[in-house]
């Protein structure tokens, strides 16, 4: 794997956020809700999500297909032909105690559980790109969002690109599963109209209220009530194990340790994107877990806040020294060399989002 991906250019799709250095789940959701929350600024806008789901995605993969792209790519021949050999000709059988099925060759799909599997499905979508300036497609292996910028009404640039996707998904023998792919309105206009759902191969998209996207809950009103509670829910579940592990008289460190691995992990995952909308009865619901923690451990641990601010830092250093990165350009510096360019918000929606939050941090470091 790492000997591919020092061929790939550095054109590949930017908006791929998988298998690139210095990208993750949280890059992904704060790109695209910053296109979104931008978006909204404007009058008479609208944002339509539409979150795709592949059938079987890696099992329906033609290797020749592949290989052509990864020509393109400009990988070298010796190292398409290993790939090649690798996805082609593989024997599989199946074993249910010490009786063997008959073997069967296949020569399409990429083999399931295998790491290099879900980067070729990165490699094969590459050209997957919107035409459309109003839309951007969001990628994270394969997991992929159709984002519509909408104004005015006119959904035509966006229905158009959903059909594109749908063609060239037929070109590269990928599979929509319609009933699972859904679609969210984020919609603030105060007289809001009777939108008609998306058509994909004759059946219409489901337009749901909240979705899980990339690991949180998102919802239209992109408030974060519902993923606070699944987050609480699931920290709440492994602060029994904490107190099991208290009562069995373990250290502190090795609490602790447990705690960071198990509990802070959990409040932390992608809270760059989400956390600096919350409302004050979502953080302190949130809050309550370290002080909880803190009790059973007997020490004093990072509060929520503290978490948060420092991932924020953390992350905004790593896109500004990125050049690379998708979201290098919102970090402007001005002509003294020291502080950033901030990015002006009507909304507290986006004034709170991550980007803007991310240069106030700076800039007050500064």
């Amino acid at each position: 794997m790492r000997h591919i991906k020092t061929q790939l250019p550095p054109s590949l799709d930017p908006m791929q956020f998988a298998y690139r250095p210095n990208r993750s789940t949280d890059d992904a959701i704060s790109t695209t809700l910053h296109l979104a929350l931008t978006h909204l600024e404007k009058k008479d806008s609208y944002v339509r999500m539409l979150f795709i789901d592949f059938s079987s995605a890696f099992n329906t993969i033609i290797p020749q297909h592949l290989i052509e792209k990864l020509n393109l790519l400009g990988l070298n021949t010796s190292l398409c032909n290993w790939i090649l050999d690798f996805l082609t000709g593989r024997p599989q059988a199946v074993r249910i105690g010490n009786s063997i099925s008959s073997t069967t060759t296949l020569s399409t799909g990429a083999p399931q559980g295998c790491v290099l599997s879900p980067l070729l499905f990165t490699l094969l979508t590459h050209d997957c790109a919107p035409t459309h300036s109003s839309n951007h497609i969001i990628k994270f292996a394969d997991d992929t969002t159709v984002v519509g910028l909408i104004s005015r009404n006119d959904e035509s640039a966006y229905r158009e690109e959903v059909q594109r996707l749908t063609a060239w998904c037929g070109a590269n023998n990928l599979s929509l599963n319609v009933d699972k792919t859904k679609e969210m309105v984020v919609d603030f206009r105060r007289a809001q109209s009777d939108l008609s759902p998306v058509i994909i191969d004759g059946s219409s998209v489901e337009i749901v209220k909240s979705t899980k996207f990339l690991g949180v809950h998102l919802a239209d009103n992109l408030t974060w009530s519902l993923n606070t509670s699944s987050i609480t829910k699931k920290a709440q579940q492994r602060l029994y194990f904490l107190r099991r592990l208290r009562k069995a008289h373990l250290p502190p460190p090795i609490l602790s340790m447990f705690y960071r691995g198990t509990i802070e992990s959990i409040l932390s995952s992608c809270i760059t994107a989400w956390f600096g909308n919350c409302t004050v009865s979502d953080r302190k619901t949130l809050q309550r877990i370290v002080r909880t923690a803190e009790k059973i451990i007997g020490v004093s641990l990072p509060s929520i806040m503290d978490i948060y601010t420092t991932c924020c830092i953390r992350k905004a250093h790593s896109i500004v020294d990125d050049h690379t990165h998708p979201s290098h350009t919102y970090f402007i510096l001005l002509p003294s060399g020291k502080r950033f360019r901030s990015i002006r918000a009507v909304t507290t929606r986006l004034c709170n989002s991550f980007f803007p939050q991310a240069i106030r941090l700076l800039n007050t470091k500064n």
